[in-house]
């Protein structure tokens, strides 16, 4: 039966993701995950009455052996919550399907959105710990929120020119998001999260994705490594025939989100070690079908290699959303608490 446990001497220490995100070996094995969730949050932390979100997710993430609290600097995002359903989301829904709309939406300005929360963040922040702020979508995710995943592949065709202006405009907002929010001392690397693809293909053409998306995350790398911060990229989906422009034109630091389908973490690992950090991996589907012990055992086996190799933090292929069992997710990390 495996519980929630944590060794009394296992103190926060960023030094460790440090070392990880760098492709070196840490001190001891080091977790890695974009979110949790609520439920493991109540468990993870006990009298958390008057606590902020922030404040228990960070709680939760020291409680659980983390050496850093992935948080949500502000409230800004591009609109409202539009789409249809709550469980399954279209990504054809589309506020902006032309010139006309652009020109009459109203962008919003993260300034106008207030950091005071989070800059609260070192009253509470444990010792030797740090924040890894996170954005509210990405770059390609945002603009197919706003405009409509097949309208804008028509709209590469029908007006090129204002694919270039959308993209801008979501580009320069994400930009100053991050630049608000990461040279705090407090902050210990950046996490660009924006899925770019299927299970066998990327979302946009490799061309196209060259084109519009990727020199705006090249930009955010730049800015992130400018305030000597690292910079992760969360991206869902196929990326074979992306990776090097990942690693060598935006250089990015680390990766996240892996899937077996597509290539199991232990392939990828094997691929880029000491080019990139891997972050994560044990597919969420292996995380909801199989056996504590089965998981437990192919977690032993990525920390064994990773403290090996370095450039290697255990945790899920994603995240852990609600249908992850406990007793799965207590397994897994459970190998890298008791090394």
């Amino acid at each position: 039966m495996y519980t929630m446990f944590k060794p009394e001497n296992r103190k926060p220490d960023f030094r460790n993701m440090e070392a990880v995100l760098s492709c070196k070996i840490p001190s001891r094995p080091t977790l890695f995950e974009f979110f949790l969730n609520g439920r493991l949050y109540s468990k993870l932390v006990q009298n958390s009455d008057g606590f902020s979100y922030t404040q228990l997710c960070i709680k939760a993430f020291e409680s659980a052996g983390y050496d850093y609290a992935t948080v949500h600097p502000s409230g800004f995002s591009f609109c409202d919550y539009h789409h249809k359903s709550a469980n399954t989301i279209s990504i054809n829904d589309s506020l902006i399907s032309n010139k006309a709309d652009f020109d009459k939406f109203k962008w919003r300005n993260p300034a106008d959105y207030s950091l005071d929360e989070y800059k609260k963040i070192p009253e509470y922040l444990p010792e030797g710990m740090k924040v890894i702020p996170y954005g509210p979508g990405g770059v390609l995710e945002n603009v197919i929120d706003l405009v409509g995943y097949e309208n804008l592949c028509m709209m590469i065709y029908d007006d090129e020119q204002l694919v270039y202006d959308i993209f801008e405009k979501v580009g320069t907002s994400l930009l100053k998001y991050y630049d608000m929010s990461i040279h705090e001392d407090f902050v210990g690397a950046v996490i660009s999260n924006d899925d770019w693809g299927f299970n066998t293909q990327t979302m946009l053409s490799t061309d196209d994705m060259r084109r519009f998306v990727f020199p705006w995350h090249k930009k955010i790398a730049e800015l992130a490594h400018s305030a000597g911060k690292p910079v992760i990229l969360h991206s869902c989906g196929y990326f074979d025939n992306i990776i090097d422009d990942i690693i060598y034109d935006m250089k990015y630091d680390a990766r996240h989100s892996y899937e077996d389908n597509i290539k199991p973490i232990e392939q990828s690992y094997s691929d880029l070690k000491g080019k990139i950090a891997v972050l994560g991996g044990i597919d969420v589907n292996f995380m909801v079908t199989k056996s504590p012990d089965e998981i437990a055992q192919r977690a032993s086996k990525l920390l064994e290699e990773g403290m090996k190799y370095g450039g290697y933090a255990l945790g899920t292929g994603n995240s852990v959303p609600e249908y992850i069992p406990d007793e799965n997710y207590f397994a897994m990390i459970s190998q890298a608490l008791k090394k």
